[in-house]
């Protein structure tokens, strides 16, 4: 197929990582991959991996999430190139470990930028085209300190925390449109963040935060690409932490199947 005509996934964080991984992945199901990174060098690299494992067509647009008009402009200029996009992925994170009050503020605000205001930014950007188109997969990658709160990680679980309410209320507000949400809340995954996470995470708090295995990023990708595929809401590999993302669930999805009737019965009206 020619590489125009096969449909666009577009993966912030897309130069490693998770964001990597699924970029691998989406090509070999038969998408135009398009990554969105801040770091010009990953993202060549990363496009020459994908090039060299059979991708074609693969795009890239510099941009830090962090700047709204910036990752608009990338993202805009995406969908003029390739369409309106089947898939968005919105891998872009930052982790900046440390007991809260020990930090400077302007740690938390990084992170909330990055985790919050780059996914959320992005999701503004892509999805309007997708709900015009009538179909499409989102995925906004939490983690599992969106789950459950962790001492050393007040900013990186407050803007997690916050990628999760906004999947939860995008499941409502999407409903009926073709476009589907899916929320992934892996837990410690092989990748950059992680190795540069593990130097930084609080002594007093390794045992537990550093406690459980470490996923690889391609087993991350496939369960949630996998998740998406089927329309499931959440993707949480591994037992435990899948146990306790359906635990907490198990509400809300309640929660989010009454508003949706009530905004059913608005439109009838």
């Amino acid at each position: 197929m020619d590489a125009a005509a096969r449909p666009l996934a577009i993966i912030t964080g897309g130069s490693s990582g998770i964001g990597l991984a699924v970029a691998g992945l989406l090509a070999r199901k038969g998408c135009r991959v398009a990554l969105v990174a801040r770091d010009s060098a990953r993202l060549a690299a990363a496009a020459e991996r994908l090039a060299a494992s059979g991708a074609g067509g693969v795009m890239t647009r510099q941009a830090d999430v962090a700047d709204g008009a910036a990752v608009t402009a990338a993202i805009e200029s995406l969908i003029a190139e390739g369409g309106p996009p089947l898939w968005l992925v919105t891998a872009a994170g930052i982790v900046e470990p440390g007991f809260f009050l020990d930090q400077d503020l302007a740690r938390t605000e990084a992170q909330l930028a990055v985790n919050v205001m780059g996914t959320a930014g992005a999701v503004r950007a892509a999805v309007p085209a997708m709900v015009a188109a009538g179909r499409g997969r989102v995925v906004l990658v939490s983690s599992g300190a969106g789950l459950f709160g962790i001492a050393g990680y007040g900013g990186y679980c407050a803007s997690k925390f916050a990628v999760r309410g906004l999947a939860e209320v995008l499941r409502v507000e999407l409903a009926g449109t073709g476009v589907s949400v899916t929320l992934a809340v892996p837990s410690d995954t092989d990748t950059p963040q992680l190795a540069y996470e593990a130097e930084r995470r609080p002594t007093a708090i390794a045992p537990f935060a550093g406690a459980g295995p470490v996923l690889a990023a391609e087993a991350v990708a496939r369960h949630m690409v996998a998740a998406a595929e089927r329309g499931r809401f959440l993707s949480a590999p591994g037992l435990r932490l899948g146990v306790l993302a359906w635990l907490q669930d198990f509400i809300s999805a309640r929660t989010a199947a009454l508003q949706i009737r009530l905004l059913r019965r608005a439109d009838r009206r």
